[in-house]
């Protein structure tokens, strides 16, 4: 993993030292690099530079106030499914028209606090929604600028929990429904059809699915413009494929010309919607060895990371890279990598080879930037934990550590 370097035995993100980040802040703790998030907003803004684009970051890759500053300064827009999200985004400074609202299940305030702010665009997925973005625009005397998300029914190689262009998900239009969404439409004078979207999943690692998508939403907007609608833009999703194993996917610029091509010579400004790409490989959890333990069958290493902070291995048996912060000459063993959570599926990684471990010894999990925190509990009353922004050799607290009481601080201790 190009993040973590090591220096005379010693893991180090930029020029900082990880056993001295844990030993400062604690365990567990979110560690990330500026520089490698700056590097990944450059890269694509460059890879799509051939055909106008708006990049909006997926805010539910990780929110954190700090990280999306940081991507907003280097000039993403935001791609928000909540009014929680949409909120955050502006607080970290983006503009109200650099956000897109997605979702499937947007809520009549959320409507509303998107047409208050005037954002960019709001990605309807069903007639009941169209029904009433049109009905809140009438009731606060406004328009809203809408787009379709489309259904392609294209299938890709992914997990199916992260397949999201299909028909048997709960995403999007089958194009079958377009006429009556339309139809729909025109009953609202303030709603204004500006765009067409799509997203066909994440972990994506080929472009053609993608290719297909950007010909289907190019041929129904000719049509759509042809019968006086004024379509704007083409927004594509995320879902660019990153390599937890190591294995080599497609060069960015491969998926740029798989979207940008099928639009070329249109007036269609394209959209684009990463969140995983730009963020994961860019953040590390640390992670402290608390026990070691064997059985006839098993060597285990307990760790005081769990689920709550990184769910992914539990939820979709992904696969994170897993090394020692200070690695020291001896035998290679094979260990099941788990936390102290009450629960068998409570594991960071399976049959991991590592060579002598200690108990108090740190380890570092890989392409945590994404989906850790963002998907964290409070399962088992576990307070979320620090997280740290590392630029060259400075450390930036960026999330405090959660005290128990904050945990419970919104509950009620009834009095019967």
């Amino acid at each position: 993993m190009g993040l973590v370097t090591y220096k005379a035995g010693k893991a180090y993100v930029e020029s900082v030292a990880l056993i001295e980040l844990a030993k400062q802040h604690g365990t567990p703790l979110f560690v990330y690099s500026q520089k490698n998030i700056q590097d990944r907003c450059a890269s694509l803004l460059k890879a799509f530079s051939k055909h106008p684009t708006l990049a909006c970051y997926a805010l539910k890759a990780n929110s954190n106030l700090s990280l999306l500053k940081l991507i907003f300064d280097k000039g993403l827009g935001a791609d928000v499914v909540s009014i929680g999200e949409m909120k955050k985004a502006l607080r970290a400074g983006q503009s109200a028209e650099r956000v897109i609202f997605s979702g499937v299940g947007k809520t009549q305030d959320e409507i509303r606090e998107g047409l208050h702010s005037h954002i960019f665009s709001f990605n309807a997925e069903s007639v009941d929604e169209i029904r009433l973005i049109g009905e809140t625009a009438r009731q606060e005397r406004t328009k809203a600028r809408i787009s379709l998300r489309i259904n392609p029914n294209i299938s890709v190689k992914t997990n199916p929990y992260i397949a999201t262009g299909l028909y048997k998900t709960k995403f999007g239009f089958p194009e079958t429904q377009i006429k009556s969404a339309l139809s729909l439409i025109n009953e609202f004078p303030e709603l204004n059809l500006v765009g067409l979207s799509c997203h066909l999943g994440s972990q994506i690692k080929t472009s053609g699915p993608y290719r297909e998508a950007s010909k289907r939403l190019v041929h129904i907007a000719d049509q759509l413009r042809q019968q006086g609608f004024s379509i704007e833009f083409l927004d594509l999703g995320g879902g660019f494929g990153v390599s937890y194993e190591g294995k080599k996917t497609p060069p960015l610029e491969e998926y740029a010309r798989a979207i940008q091509e099928p639009a070329k010579g249109r007036p269609y400004l394209l959209v684009v919607e990463p969140g995983r790409w730009i963020v994961a490989e860019s953040g590390i959890l640390l992670s402290k060895v608390l026990y070691k333990k064997a059985n006839p069958h098993k060597n285990f290493l307990i760790t005081d990371a769990s689920m709550t902070e990184l769910i992914r291995p539990a939820l979709y048996e992904a696969f994170h890279p897993i090394e020692l912060c200070e690695k020291r000459k001896g035998p290679q063993l094979v260990y099941d990598v788990v936390g102290p959570v009450c629960e068998t599926s409570d594991f960071l990684g399976l049959k991991r080879k590592m060579g002598l471990v200690e108990s108090g010894d740190f380890l570092w999990i890989g392409f945590c930037g994404a989906y850790g925190s963002s998907m964290g509990s409070h399962y088992n009353v576990r307070p979320k934990v620090a997280e740290v922004l590392v630029n060259g050799s400075g450390v930036t607290l960026i999330r405090k550590r959660e005290s128990l009481e904050e945990v419970w601080k919104n509950e009620i201790l009834s009095e019967y």
